[in-house]
């Protein structure tokens, strides 16, 4: 009788509508279709769920067993309420499978020491763990778009630190329906990143490099969707702008999948016991992939300390240590690039959740972050963040020093990014002397940065007069592992897309990319 009652509750609580609210507060709740068609509140705000997800033992039981797109519609379904199991089944299916990934585990989880775990998320079509989330997101869109009556053109508009504008362009590509434009720092990106997207193919794909850093793309980006002007113009016609960044909740819901499924996999493999906590360990800049972590463990999942490893521009770092949040400091331009941010956007749904659904403190943190370039969160969520974030960063000589140890020890090669998830455990363990059982988030493929991964496995010699495109070969030849098939060649693939503007004049390349 209990266990009846027990899968009752959860088939009721599975059934229960979820809505998304402005993490700014002046904007009705709307459906998770609603909030994926439009990326980004009107009021400036992000989308957050209205009530908690909760994910239940026997769900997690039922999970164990499955494979990888089975899990993800399973997490999805309780936070995309308005699309069908079937729906979702079939979302999950066409962009979770071989065809797509060159492994069958889609996000394998690999042993490095005992004890010690790399998540690899970067099997996908272009090498990064945006693809997790990015091959996904393009199946949910049409769908949004019909569910919520929409007769426009869906616009994506993306700024990229490297890898998400790839990404999206793959993952969009010819979709019906849909444009998409992305914007990327000009000299901002690795060679073989900035390759990736102005090669890319596609009738309805647009790229732009944009002079200046990340942030520059990324606020361009933001005040074009906050622009009233500027949407009243595309949707005269007949378009209607949407985000594939992960300020859209289409984009971060699937990052959730992988902790679950990672969590599944060393428990099913018996290197945990249920209910055992794990620490993960993720590199990150814009906060999205690990705020995925924090939703998992709000979810449920057996989470000890999220550890956030930053690069020099190491924002994150501080604002965990001090409660203080300043991007009035200098930008460095690092070897893990995808990290080279000073504001990251996806904090601000995290604010949300530590202080309780509070939208006119969070709104107020937000605009003294437009105004002063900094903020202040108080004691109490302070202590709370502390109690679930730990972090430290990575100089560019540690990050090195870390790919070199670690293959040295242990004959794993790790690329510019996940290296310094490396570097910040080691830090966290003889800073704390927490010997919880850790995975470390593998977020890109090492050949992705193969300059600065030789260069660390070989010394400065071994680069010298090589571009990276020899590198590749280079590194396949040290690592003994195969070039990704996505990277092969990408030297001849022909220029598609050579712009280049400034932040101001980024609307005006918007229009002309629209015709309009």
């Amino acid at each position: 009788m209990t266990l009846d009652f027990r899968l009752l509750t959860e088939q009721l609580w599975e059934a229960m509508e979820m809505f998304y609210v402005s993490t700014r507060g002046n904007h009705p709740a709307v459906s998770s279709a609603e909030a994926i068609k439009m990326g980004i509140s009107p009021d400036g705000g992000l989308f957050v769920p209205d009530a908690p997800v909760r994910v239940s033992p026997e769900l997690m039981q039922r999970m164990k067993e499955m494979p990888y797109r089975e899990r993800a519609a399973e997490i999805l379904r309780l936070y995309l309420t308005d699309f069908t199991a079937a729906e979702l089944e079939d979302c999950a299916a066409r962009a979770y499978n071989t065809n797509n990934y060159d492994v069958e585990e889609i996000a394998p989880v690999k042993e490095l020491e005992p004890g010690t775990y790399v998540l690899e998320l970067w099997h996908g079509p272009t090498c990064a763990f945006k693809d997790m989330a990015l091959q996904i997101l393009p199946r949910f869109l049409p769908r949004a778009a019909a569910k919520t009556g929409e007769k426009g053109e869906i616009v994506i508009l993306v700024a990229t630190s490297g890898d998400t504008g790839k990404a999206a362009l793959e993952g969009f590509k010819d979709v019906p329906g849909t444009r998409i434009m992305v914007f990327f720092p000009d000299q901002g990106v690795s060679q073989v990143q900035r390759l990736q997207m102005v090669t890319q193919e596609g009738d309805n794909v647009g790229v732009m490099a944009v002079r200046g850093n990340f942030d520059d793309a990324q606020s361009g980006v933001k005040a074009i969707f906050t622009d009233a002007d500027i949407n009243r113009r595309v949707g005269e016609k007949g378009f209607r702008f949407s985000s594939a960044n992960s300020i859209n909740w289409g984009r971060l819901a699937p990052q959730i999948v992988y902790y679950f499924s990672a969590y599944l996999d060393l428990l099913r493999e018996g290197k945990l016991a249920e209910g055992e906590p794990v620490n993960f360990v993720v590199p990150t800049g814009n906060f999205g992939n690990i705020l995925a972590g924090f939703y998992a463990r709000q979810a449920g999942l057996p989470v000890n300390r999220l550890i956030c490893a930053a690069n020099e521009n190491n924002v994150l770092t501080d604002f965990v240590r001090t409660g203080i949040y300043d991007r009035n400091r200098r930008f460095v331009r690092t070897i893990s690039p995808s990290m080279d941010i000073l504001i990251s956007s996806n904090l601000e749904r995290l604010l949300y959740e530590l202080s309780g659904g509070d939208t006119t403190t969070v709104r107020d943190w937000m605009n003294e972050l437009r105004e002063k370039g900094m903020y202040q969160v108080g004691g109490g969520l302070l202590a709370q963040l502390q109690a679930l974030f730990w972090s430290d960063f990575s100089s560019d000589r540690e990050t090195k020093d870390a790919i070199r140890e670690t293959f040295d020890r242990t004959g794993y090669v790790a690329d510019t990014h996940t290296a310094v998830g490396l570097d910040v455990y080691k830090k966290y363990v003889l800073q704390t002397g927490d010997r919880t059982k850790t995975v470390i988030v593998s977020t890109a493929s090492p050949f992705k940065f193969n300059d600065s991964v030789v260069e660390a496995l070989q010394g400065k010699e071994a680069v010298k007069g090589k571009d990276e495109f020899e590198l590749l070969h280079e590194l396949a030849r040290i690592s003994g592992l195969e070039i990704p098939v996505g990277l092969k060649d990408l030297d001849r693939r022909p220029v598609r897309h050579d712009g280049v503007v400034d932040r101001e004049e980024m609307p005006r390349a918007v229009f002309d990319f629209l015709n309009i």
